[in-house]
């Protein structure tokens, strides 16, 4: 496997394309990674994998006009091809009236989000681990599938005017869905972080979709409705993520967004959640470890989205700030909400009447306005009653926002990181609490399992 870049090296290169440059303005973009990953199904591995590659990306400007190239050869001939024909292809360009000029020298905050356990995660060290899910699997009568995947990534960006910015960085996840022989019941469970040493352990989440997965066999039937739900912390960060991706402050001041304030301007200073409810994004904290500057080099420092309720920022790119008057707010560096203390357990102890909800899958956006989404409940939705689990039930198609479902808070438990993509991948790092909330609305019935 090809050794990462180092910061000295990634600067050597930055320097060689900028030196070559004849463009009015450059930026240089590189990027190093090493990727592992290995496949499971049927209680036996089907693939495994390991990739590295490394790539510069070109980016030239003339006035208005930008074009980029990238190359993954970097002998002088190779770099020579990238400039010239990203200077080529800015030349033909039309101009883009939103370009903002290259940052000068910026200040960066290093972030430590390089683990050696994850680094020296190889083909042999996966297979241990999908061995032990695999056999827990065997024990208790499911049949499992599911996807590990690690990596590691060094990454650069210097341009003409003076930045240099150089980040590394590891991540690893590890998801399963164990199905019982009868087809009728399904669990999931699933876990990432930077740190393979700090992950839950493949015991632990074999463990836990093999309890959903045998508990969930034979579901019964509920009447669509509207009901109170313990969302576990998988099933909030599906829907917190969309929250998130929605606090796009041009999309606000232009009307487009629930976070538009009628009449003009956006919801910036206003309760629009229940006050128990924070959501901050900080490259420092030690539960998201994400990159500290964006990927033009703006640095990025904690930011609070949502103060005990209430809007505090959102996004402005460096174009939308500029206008605005305003400083730069770059969506980046993780998600975190804040929570509780109380377990799953103690959660449950406290619903007369609810449902108990593992995670969500093909959402899909229905109105922006509202951030209403739809989508279905999966592997694991039980019926809680006098704070017990007393039976398995039929999965439901939700139509609902994470606005709507946040100030209908009833309690919050202790967070934690998850997987929040519907993909299984690690993604970007999300911290969030499971959630009781009352009135989801769920709308219909689905026989998938």
């Amino acid at each position: 496997m090809a050794e990462l870049l180092t910061r000295e090296q990634a600067k050597a290169l930055a320097d060689r394309v900028l030196a070559r440059s004849k463009a009015e303005g450059c930026q240089v973009s590189i990027g190093s990674a090493r990727d592992g990953n290995t496949r499971f199904a049927a209680n036996e591995i089907s693939t495994s994998g390991d990739a590295s590659n490394a790539v510069i990306t070109v980016q030239s400007r003339f006035g208005k006009r930008v074009a980029s190239s990238s190359t993954n050869v970097f002998d002088d001939a190779g770099l020579a091809r990238a400039v010239d024909t990203s200077e080529q292809l800015a030349k033909l360009s039309p101009e883009n009236p939103e370009l903002m000029p290259l940052l000068g020298p910026q200040t960066y905050t290093p972030v430590q989000a390089a683990f050696p356990a994850t680094e020296r995660l190889d083909a042999a060290a996966r297979a241990d681990a999908v061995r032990i899910a695999t056999e827990a699997s065997v024990k208790g009568g499911t049949v499992t599938a599911g996807f590990l995947q690690n990596g590691t990534t060094a990454e650069a960006v210097a341009n003409s005017a003076g930045v240099f910015a150089y980040h590394r960085s590891s991540q690893v996840s590890f998801t399963l869905t164990e199905r019982t022989p009868d087809g009728t019941g399904s669990g999931w469970a699933g876990a990432a972080h930077n740190d393979w040493a700090r992950l839950t352990s493949p015991a632990s989440l074999a463990e836990r979709a093999i309890r959903k997965a045998v508990q969930s066999r034979e579901p019964q039937s509920l009447e669509p409705g509207r009901y109170t739900v313990l969302l576990e912390p998988t099933a909030v960060g599906n829907l917190l993520g969309l929250m998130a991706f929605a606090m796009n402050a041009r999309a606000a001041d232009e009307g487009r967004s629930f976070f538009s304030k009628q009449g003009g301007g956006t919801k910036i200073g206003e309760k629009v959640v229940d006050e128990r409810v924070t959501i901050y994004s900080d490259p420092q904290d030690p539960d998201l470890m994400a990159d500290p500057y964006s990927g033009e080099g703006l640095p990025i420092g904690r930011t609070v989205w949502v103060e005990n309720g209430v809007v505090k920022n959102l996004a402005y790119d460096r174009f939308w700030a500029d206008k605005k008057g305003v400083k730069p707010t770059p969506f980046g560096g993780g998600l975190k909400m804040t929570g509780g203390t109380a377990t799953i357990d103690e959660l449950i102890a406290g619903i007369t009447r609810g449902l108990l909800v593992t995670r969500f899958w093909y959402i899909r956006g229905v109105d922006p306005r509202s951030i209403l989404n739809t989508g279905l409940t999966r592997d694991g939705l039980f019926l809680i009653e006098n704070g017990k689990i007393t039976r398995s039930v039929r999965n439901f198609r939700f139509n609902e926002s994470p606005v709507f479902m946040l100030n209908n808070v009833e309690a919050l438990g202790r967070p934690e990181r998850v997987v929040a993509g519907e993909g299984g991948g690690g993604g970007g790092a999300v911290v969030v609490p499971p959630i009781v909330a009352r009135e989801f609305n769920f709308t219909s019935i689905s026989e998938a399992v």
